[in-house]
């Protein structure tokens, strides 16, 4: 097969969660342990770091991964959804898996796999795994995909587990209260290995702190030993930076941290990288403050990170942002509410199962909106968003496709409107 018949038999064979949705959900890890059977368990020779969350885990992944590379060390860097590209799932040192790689990996064990009928994420997961071992990578940064317990990535025993925070999100899979989500996430909590936590949270704390005494695992709440203090934005346009002093129990740790990452909610995430690079210095690792300021500063040269507020127009001002659940939009909707602007053009395209109402309720009322579906079998019907949407007092039109709303918005726009492109992964990866 050609690399462009693979990636069709991927997406087109191969149940996808990120596109077909509850049917390509496997609730148990059998299939990815028979995958990884089959080539030799992988994943035993390297290094882990285990990322889970709600929001925040992809950009958390990207900068530790970059500091990674920073500091010398050989790095792989699993994620998950692509935007454009399959292969920005898989990277060593920020490069992406070879196209030649994807197609002979699939040639060589395909009639095999077909045996084992995994999802695409599950199959995905072991192709990771053997590219990474392939590559001599010294430690790889895997992020889960769905949950943590039941999730493909959950086979690995890493040096250190990694849980951003908790929202509410896949509560089909993973429960309908914080507590159970929280509890889901937990599961990638190991036996005598610490685990960092993000952000203290009243409802999950106690989750947490229960299930990590539990596996006798040491637990550290990163913003309980660090905070960012005098954030503000430097620069114009694309060169804008999100620029902050990170403090260490109150001493001046990281003063004048610049980061390309100027979504305001990324405070939050680098705080729990500061808490992971602490944990893995005390685990061996030779992180410097110098190494992490770097590290951050470059991520998105060095690991391709894309569409986390991230400015994709000028005249008028175009942002685009994958967050997609109610936390994640709550902090998009902050940030929009502290950027100047005439008049919002508000794109928005959502997937079928999630629940619209509490998330369309802390949109602004006062934007104009451009309904579309993301051209994928997931995608909610864009006449089925704007009812729900016309029931929260937003008011627009529907668009037959997400280019089409995209250029209306940025036709009906003035130059000192605000064109923002959100509500799905899938609508941003049409438009950047």
């Amino acid at each position: 097969m050609t690399y462009l018949q693979t990636i069709d038999y991927l997406f087109a064979q191969l149940p996808m969660y990120h596109r077909v949705g509850a049917s390509a959900y496997k609730a148990d890890l059998n299939n990815t342990i028979a995958l990884c059977d089959l080539l030799g368990n992988p994943h035993h020779s390297f290094k882990t770091i285990h990322v889970t969350g709600t929001n925040g885990k992809g950009s958390v992944s990207h900068m530790l991964a970059s500091i990674l590379q920073t500091s010398g060390v050989r790095t792989g860097l699993y994620t998950s959804p692509h935007l454009k590209d399959f292969r920005e799932r898989i990277r060593v040192d920020g490069r992406m898996i070879d196209k030649q790689y994807v197609t002979s990996f699939i040639g060589k064990y395909r009639k095999k796999f077909e045996k084992i009928q995994p999802s695409f994420f599950e199959l995905t997961v072991g192709m990771a795994f053997q590219y990474f071992r392939d590559r001599d990578v010294d430690v790889a940064v895997i992020e889960a995909g769905l949950g943590g317990r039941l999730d493909s990535t959950n086979i690995i025993t890493p040096v250190l587990s990694v849980i951003t925070n908790i929202s509410f999100d896949h509560m089909q899979f993973l429960g309908n209260t914080l507590e159970k989500i929280a509890t889901e996430k937990a599961g990638i909590i190991k036996t005598d290995i610490p685990v960092v936590i993000g952000e203290t949270q009243s409802d999950t704390e106690e989750v947490f702190r229960h299930k990590a005494q539990s596996c006798n695992s040491p637990v550290f709440f990163a913003d309980a030993l660090f905070t960012a203090v005098n954030t503000h934005a430097e620069g114009r346009d694309k060169s804008r930076r999100l620029v902050l002093d990170i403090t260490r129990m109150g001493t001046p740790y990281l003063p004048n941290l610049h980061s390309p990452l100027t979504g305001n909610y990324q405070r939050k995430n680098i705080i729990t990288v500061m808490g992971v690079c602490e944990g893995l210095n005390s685990l061996g690792f030779d992180l410097s403050p110098a190494i992490i300021r770097t590290g951050i500063k470059n991520v998105i040269r060095k690991t391709g990170l894309a569409g986390r507020w991230q400015i994709i127009g000028l005249d008028p001002l175009t942002i685009c942002d994958t967050g997609h659940n109610e936390g994640g939009l709550k902090e998009v909707v902050a940030q929009i509410a502290a950027t100047p602007f005439d008049h919002l053009h508000f794109v928005i395209g959502m997937v079928n199962d999630k629940h619209l109402a509490p998330i369309l309720k802390i949109l602004p009322k006062d934007a104009t909106y451009y309904y579309c579906k993301p051209d994928i079998p997931r995608g909610l019907v864009a006449e089925t968003l704007e009812k729900s949407a016309i029931r929260a007092g937003l008011h627009g039109l529907v668009y037959p496709s997400v280019k089409a709303a995209y250029e209306a918005a940025r036709k009906a726009a003035f130059s000192k409107d605000l064109v923002f492109v959100g509500g799905s992964n899938f609508v941003v990866a049409e438009v950047i």
